[in-house]
């Protein structure tokens, strides 16, 4: 079944990322949010992890989250609350890593 997973934690102050990465499927999506962004900042160890995950078209980030936090990234695509909500309803399921 389907999943987005939803991060919304820094990536720098506990391992979520890191479980998240480990149980995502190969039809799973990540949706990057709030402090969780900042995982795509350039040169960070979680932007290496983040491209060696075998994410491409998968791995999504909250625009008004990057643009608020200064970080631009071609890794993630960004999307707009609209999209967020269209990828919700695209997946079967949806998991926030709270």
């Amino acid at each position: 079944m389907p999943t987005l997973h939803v991060l919304s934690h820094s990536p720098f102050g506990d391992d979520r990322l890191d479980s998240c990465l480990r149980l995502l499927g190969s039809n799973d999506a990540l949706l990057l949010c709030g402090d969780a962004v900042y995982a795509l900042r350039d040169g960070s160890d979680t932007q290496r992890v983040l491209q060696t995950a075998g994410l491409a078209q998968r791995l999504f980030a909250l625009d008004e989250d990057l643009q608020a936090r200064a970080i631009s990234s071609e890794l993630a695509k960004a999307v707009d609350y609209p999209a967020f909500v269209a990828l919700s309803l695209h997946y079967d399921k949806v998991n926030s890593w709270l």
